[in-house]
C-alpha cells in the first residue's frame, strides 16, 4: 500500500501520495492512537491509526493487522484504506488509515440507550445479529479467529449495520495443543490479548492436550447479545467488583427473565454462552436460526392458519 509518509506542515500528513488534514484526538490506548483526519483530496474523514512500534515484534505485530485487513472486502469488516511504517529515530509508528464511522461503536449505542433508561429491541438485536454473524462467518472461512470481539470492537455504519473492527488479536481458527508449554504460551497471549469479561471458559485455563477453535468468538459473541439485551456484559461487573471472571466463566449463565425478548432469543444466547466448546455451535448454524428468527419483509404476506 506504499510507505510515503510525510508530515508536511503543521497538521497535515501525506500518505500514498494523499494529503490529510489532522481535526481531532478520537482515542488512545496503551500503545496507539486514534486521530480524526480529513482527505483533501475527496473531504472524508478517516479513523487514523498510529501504532508505537518499540521493537521489531511490534512492527511485525502492525504489519500482520493490516495484512489481516487486507484478507477481507466484506460489508461487515473495517476495510483498511492505506498502511505505511514511519521512522522515528530508533523507533517507528505503523499507521493504519481506516474509515471513519461517525455513529461510532455498539457500546456507546449500547450505553446512550441505557441513559435514556432504554433497550435494543428484539428486531434491532436480530439485525445487528446477523451482521456480526456474516462478519465472523467471512473471518472463520479463510481459517482465522477474531479473538476479541466485544461492542467496543463493533463500529455502527450510516445504516445501523454493524463492521467488525480491531483485527489485532486475529489468528488461526484451529490451534492443536500438544504441550503443557504450548498451553501455557497460548495461555498467556490470550490473557494479553483478549479481553477478559469477553474470554472463552477455554482460553482461561487451557489444557496440555487440546484443540482450540473459532468457537470462542461465539462465547464472544454470546457475551455481546447479552450486552445489547440487559445494557451490560454478563461478566463486566464481576470483572469491576474483583471477582473471579475465570471461575465464573465455567458455571453456566443465568440469563435474567425479560418480557422484551422472546423465549427464541434467550435460547439462542444460551446456546452460544455453552461452557463446553464442543456443544457450542459454529457460526453456520447460528445464521441459519437467526435468518429462521427475522420478521418477515413488509411487502411479504403469511398465510394464518
Amino acid at each position: 500500500m506504499g510507505h510515503a509518509l510525510c508530515v508536511c506542515s503543521r497538521g497535515t500528513v501525506i500518505i500514498d501520495n494523499k494529503r490529510y488534514l489532522f481535526i481531532q484526538k478520537l482515542g488512545e490506548g496503551g500503545f496507539s492512537y486514534v486521530d480524526l483526519v480529513e482527505g483533501l483530496h475527496d473531504g472524508h474523514f478517516y479513523a487514523l491509526k498510529r501504532i508505537l512500534c518499540h521493537e521489531h515484534q511490534d512492527r511485525e505485530e502492525a504489519q500482520r493487522e493490516a495484512d489481516m485487513h487486507r484478507l477481507f472486502h466484506h460489508p461487515n469488516i473495517l476495510r483498511l484504506v492505506a498502511y505505511c511504517l514511519r521512522e522515528r529515530g530508533a523507533k517507528h509508528e505503523a499507521w493504519l488509515l481506516l474509515p471513519f464511522f461517525k455513529k461510532g461503536t455498539l457500546w456507546e449505542e449500547i450505553e446512550r440507550l441505557k441513559d435514556k433508561g432504554s433497550f435494543l429491541t428484539e428486531e434491532q438485536i436480530l439485525q445487528l445479529l446477523l451482521g456480526i454473524c456474516r462478519g465472523l462467518e467471512a473471518i472463520h472461512t479463510k481459517g482465522y479467529a477474531h479473538r476479541d470481539l466485544k461492542p467496543t470492537n463493533i463500529l455502527l455504519g450510516d445504516e445501523g449495520q454493524p463492521v467488525l473492527m480491531d483485527l489485532g488479536s486475529m489468528n488461526e481458527a484451529c490451534i492443536h495443543v500438544e504441550s503443557s508449554r504450548q498451553a501455557l504460551t497460548l495461555q498467556d497471549w490470550a490473557a494479553q490479548r483478549c479481553t477478559i469479561s469477553y474470554r472463552a471458559p477455554e482460553l482461561f485455563s487451557v489444557q496440555s492436550h487440546c484443540v482450540i477453535d473459532e468457537r470462542t468468538d461465539v462465547w464472544s459473541l454470546g457475551c455481546v447479545l447479552y450486552a445489547m439485551m440487559f445494557g451490560e456484559g454478563p461478566y463486566d461487573m464481576v470483572f469491576q467488583k474483583g471477582d473471579s471472571v475465570a471461575l465464573a466463566v465455567q458455571n453456566q449463565l443465568s440469563i435474567p427473565q425479560s418480557p422484551r425478548y422472546s423465549s427464541a432469543l434467550r435460547q439462542l444466547l444460551a446456546s452460544m454462552m455453552t461452557v463446553d466448546p464442543q456443544q457450542r455451535p459454529h457460526i453456520p448454524l447460528l445464521l441459519s436460526q437467526l435468518e429462521a428468527l427475522q420478521p418477515p419483509a413488509p411487502d411479504q404476506h403469511t398465510t394464518q392458519i
